[in-house]
């Protein structure tokens, strides 16, 4: 289409300029004849988003050979969970026996949330900053029960027996003959698996008429002493020798009965 001037029109014409132009890292050399940054980019068909960074500012003037870059910025957010341990509360009960314990809550995780917002120039990570942290859910207790009342770990005709305390004690053995033995206390000796039998004690630990109970023994009433019988030391009967040379001796727990 061919055109003429008319009325003292003037042409103005624009020498194009080299320019480099560097947009998220891509490098693209280029001649333009525009008049400022702003319209350069504009001319080149790249849309800025809110966050970019473009060197020089946008109004800066283009010159011969100018650098012009911009820097893509993206910002993204993480939200990790971690879990939090319940604790374990142990709570006592005089009412049930020793021997028992209950689950009277189970325990449940709690949720920790935290929420980072990172932010990436050119696709690179420059920073991270945490944003929230909270705990989303709440752990929960696990309640555990624990009886208290002394009971032995063993019962007798169904029932289990209570007992005052428990000593840890010596177990010496001795033998003798049933109708022939007596105690220190006047008693027979004997040897009794389906009821008391009669052990030497030291009566200043264990007073005389006392019932015990001594695992792999059985039941038991302090009847006897003896010059060896000093402290926590107790001395088992049996009726025959090789019984008494089985035991031997071994270190016991002995429960005093109520």
């Amino acid at each position: 289409m061919n055109s003429q001037l008319v009325n003292k029109e003037t042409i103005s014409l624009k020498q194009a300029i080299p320019v480099q132009l560097i947009v998220g890292g891509n490098k693209i050399s280029i001649e333009s004849s525009e008049n400022n940054v702003d319209s350069l980019l504009k001319s080149e068909g790249f849309t800025l988003n809110t966050l970019d960074k473009v060197t020089p500012s946008k109004d800066t003037k283009l010159t011969k050979d100018m650098k012009v870059e911009v820097i893509r910025v993206t910002v993204k957010t993480f939200t990790e969970s971690t879990d939090i341990d319940y604790n374990t509360v142990v709570k006592t009960d005089s009412t049930l026996d020793n021997t028992k314990k209950i689950v009277k809550q189970d325990g449940e995780k709690g949720i920790h949330k935290t929420t980072t917002e990172v932010v990436y120039e050119n696709n690179k990570e420059v920073s991270r900053k945490v944003t929230d942290n909270v705990i989303s859910k709440a752990p929960v207790d696990k309640i555990i029960v624990q009886g208290t009342y002394p009971v032995m770990p063993v019962s007798r005709g169904g029932d289990k027996l209570p007992y005052t305390k428990v000593l840890d004690m010596r177990a010496t053995a001795y033998s003798g003959t049933r109708g022939k033995t007596y105690t220190a206390s006047g008693r027979a000796a004997i040897r009794d698996i389906n009821g008391y039998s009669t052990i030497a004690v030291d009566p200043s630990v264990i007073p005389y008429g006392t019932k015990l109970f001594i695992p792999d023994y059985g039941f038991a009433i302090a009847a006897d002493s003896g010059t060896a019988i000093i402290g926590n030391t107790i001395d088992v009967y049996f009726e025959s020798y090789s019984e008494s040379t089985k035991w031997a001796v071994k270190n016991v727990k002995v429960y005093i009965l109520q």
